[in-house]
């Protein structure tokens, strides 16, 4: 498959994620939005993955990039391309979908229980994960369920899962690495809600069962994209956008 990875900087790139794409031999092309150029044309992509980022999903003003990216995102659900966003990437969706974005009622930043829902133990791509689980979160603001979305896991604090269509939005870091962890915390230590050193102890207790959850979580989303009934279609459109370009040429 042909999946294209959507991130935010150099500190949060796809991590295991990436790599799991990688490891299955997939090809992987990916967009840095800040960094410039325009947002990729989706035909022949069978996938699309959307990582987190330190700014918010309403701050178009500070960050001009970011209308540009929800509309990309507006198309990938008009087309119905299978995507799967992460922390800031699951609100964009959200936001591309039509629904409220806003700061949550306290920030969750830490390992903090994450529960699926009845929808979420029987969904493809999140029912790879254990019914309750410590999940890493670094996120202060949340998203309504978009209207027809499917809520697949909570917290105490907000929603943490939704699936709309082929669409599915986590806001914990099912992507995080140790080496990203460490980066955030040495960007980012004054939003620590504890010291960074028994954040990072935490952290390096847990990694490796969060990581293997993770790879899971990615593999059932390719998977799911894989046996899509319009990837051939998208395939197809591909190949006859580049037969009229080699006859302009």
């Amino acid at each position: 498959m042909r999946v294209l990875s959507v991130t935010h900087g150099p500190t949060v790139p796809g991590g295991v994620f990436d790599a799991v794409v990688e490891a299955r031999g997939d090809s992987l092309e990916r967009w840095v939005v800040p960094f410039g150029g325009s947002p990729p044309a989706l035909f022949g992509y069978d996938a699309v993955m959307v990582f987190g980022g330190s700014m918010h999903p309403d701050q178009d003003e500070q960050f001009g990039w970011l209308a540009g990216e929800a509309a990309l995102l507006e198309s990938v659900l008009a087309e119905d391309v299978p995507a799967i966003g992460v922390c800031l990437g699951a609100q964009l969706i959200a936001r591309a979908a039509g629904a409220r974005v806003q700061r949550a009622s306290e920030a969750e930043i830490g390992w903090h229980e994450v529960e699926l829902t009845a929808a979420g133990l029987d969904d493809p791509v999140l029912g790879t994960m254990p019914p309750r689980t410590h999940a890493l979160q670094w996120h202060e603001y949340t998203y309504d369920l978009p209207a027809g979305a499917v809520e697949l896991a909570t917290s105490r604090v907000c929603t943490q899962a939704f699936r709309l269509e082929s669409a599915w939005g986590i806001q914990f870091h099912a992507e995080v690495t140790q080496p990203m962890l460490e980066a955030w915390a040495a960007e980012d230590a004054s939003e620590l809600p504890f010291a960074a050193d028994a954040f990072l102890a935490e952290s390096e207790a847990r990694i490796a069962a969060w990581n293997e959850t993770g790879r899971k979580l990615c593999a059932a989303f390719l998977d799911a994209a894989a046996s899509d009934p319009e990837q051939g279609v998208r395939r197809r459109g591909e190949m006859r956008t580049e037969g009229r370009r080699d006859e302009e040429a």
